[in-house]
């Protein structure tokens, strides 16, 4: 496995998907709820919605790292694990 570009994709794929989630909150701010209770099961009210490019590019940053920590563990365990 090409651990490599299997990061470059995922890094993509969840800005790609990131960008949309933002853009889905800004332009429908009554999706976030509905998401937080049928998408995470919870019923929590999280106050209002703050959308600036600070917490846009910040969000962008941690999702980022989060899915390409999550990418090495996969890899790591693909390239371990023999079948």
């Amino acid at each position: 496995m090409n651990t490599k570009h299997l990061l470059k994709v995922a890094s993509v794929w969840i800005s790609i998907v990131y960008i949309i989630c933002y853009a889905g909150v800004a332009l429908f701010p009554g999706i976030r709820p509905g998401f937080m209770r049928y998408g995470l099961h919870m019923g929590i009210d999280m106050g209002q919605n703050i959308l600036t490019l600070g917490t846009f590019i910040s969000g962008l940053i941690i999702w980022n790292i989060i899915t390409l920590l999550a990418v090495c563990l996969f890899a790591f365990l693909f390239n371990k694990i023999k079948q």
